[in-house]
């Protein structure tokens, strides 16, 4: 995407310089400039976040997660069940 954004003619330079020792373009030296600075102030986009996940045993396809009633009834449940066979 084009767009146009008023600089002082000293940064530009130094961008500039930038640029030719590292071998890429004046946009991409802005760009990654503009990223660090963004993702320093929590404006940028966060990277991939890793969830854990579990299969198995531990699963019961039949609960329902967005409802934190039903996680505290299901944990209950089991603890008074299992009090009960000791």
């Amino acid at each position: 995407m084009r767009t146009t954004v008023e600089l002082p003619e000293p940064l530009i330079q130094h961008a500039k310089l930038m640029a030719l020792e590292r071998g890429v373009t004046l946009s991409k030296v802005v760009e990654d400039a503009l990223r660090i600075h963004l993702s320093l102030r929590g404006g940028a986009l966060r990277g991939k976040v890793r969830l854990p996940t579990v299969s198995g045993r531990l699963v019961d396809p039949e609960l329902e997660l967005d409802r934190t009633s039903a996680l505290t009834v299901a944990e209950d449940e089991r603890f008074f069940e299992a009090g009960r066979r000791a």
